[in-house]
This record gives structure tokens, sequence and C-alpha cells, in this order.
């Protein structure tokens, strides 16, 4: 005998589920918070999600790290200059609404928060954050190939180092609010990009 169909798009409400996980955690987001905002019932959400919270937050990092990762590729392959692309993308970092500085990065909220306590989620987290470390490495490689960057850094550690910067932004933007103060501090670490 089949089951119900699913009446409800599970992309929609597995989005819906990460804005509830980002901003409550994933420890403090309870059943009810995450239920009221799907949009879904228990019996529906058992049915979709047979590892429970777990498993619904496992398929929120991979989708939303897919999105943004397909995002990032997509505007950096259409950029004609793609150093450039890489500064504006760290530079906008500085400008977001307070609420999403507030936030930090999904994924990056993840490791941390998850690291001693589900391997799997911290794998999947790391994973797609070690993506945009490839892209940001690869993007520099092909930049010193063709002569768009003087630094003849590693560009594998280069990658790394704005990584890293990523993750400190994102960490420091929690305490400063001023944009001023965050984007003399992001153009900072970008001359190592010239």
């Amino acid at each position: 005998m089949a089951g119900r169909p699913k009446i409800f798009n599970e992309e929609q409400v597995i989005d819906k589920a990460t804005e509830v996980f980002w901003d409550k955690c994933y420890d403090a987001a309870s059943a009810d918070d995450l239920l009221q905002a799907m949009g879904i019932g228990k019996g529906s959400f058992y049915l979709s999600f047979k590892g429970g919270k777990q498993e619904l937050y496992e398929k929120s990092l991979k989708q939303f790290g897919e999105k943004f990762y397909t995002l990032f590729q997509e505007k950096l392959s259409e950029s004609a200059d793609k150093i450039a692309f890489l500064k504006r993308f760290f530079l906008s970092m500085a400008d977001v609404p307070s609420m999403d500085k507030r936030r930090g990065c999904y994924l990056g909220n993840a490791l941390v928060q998850l690291s001693n306590k589900d391997e799997k989620a911290k794998e999947t987290a790391a994973k797609l954050l070690t993506n945009l470390q490839k892209v940001f490495a690869q993007t520099i490689h092909e930049a010193q190939e063709n002569g768009a960057l003087n630094t003849t850094e590693n560009p594998e550690i280069l990658g790394w180092y704005l990584s890293n910067l990523w993750n400190g932004i994102n960490v420091t933007r929690r305490m400063e609010k001023s944009p001023e103060v965050l984007r003399n501090l992001i153009e900072l670490n970008l001359k190592i990009l010239e």
C-alpha cells in the first residue's frame, strides 16, 4: 500500500526550516518552531524526514550550500574581471542588513555549533565551505596565469586565506556594526590580491 503523496514542495519547506535553524541554531530550534515555519503537520514531517530534525538539518545544509555555491559560480563566471568580482564579493559583506550580520554564515555556524556533536553535519558544512575555498584558489591560479594578478603566493594557500577571511568577517560583523570599519578591515585583507 502506497503512502499518501506529498502535498508540499520539499525544497520550499527546507528553505523555511533553514531560516529557523539560522535564526535559532540547531539545538534551540524546536519541532514546533520548524513545523510552524514549514507549514506542515507532524505526520507529513516524519514521512518526508524519517531521520527527524537531524535529517532535516543535514538536507538544509546541503540545499543552502549548493544554492549558494551555484549562484556564486554563476556570477563569477559571468564576470569579466574575476579578481575584481572576488573583491566586491567580500566588500559587500560590510553592507548587509544588521539582521544578517547577527546571524553570520549558515555553514560556518553549523561547523562551529556541531563540531563536537554531529560528525555528519560537521562534514557536510566543511565540505561545502571547502568548495568555496577551491573556487577561490582556482580563480587566483587563473588570474596569475593570465597576468591579472601580480602576487606569486601559492593559489591554494591564498584560497585558504580568503576562506579564513570569509569565516572571520562573518564572526567580526556580529561584533562590529560599522560598515566603514568592516569595509576598511576587508580592504586591508584584500591587499594580498594585488
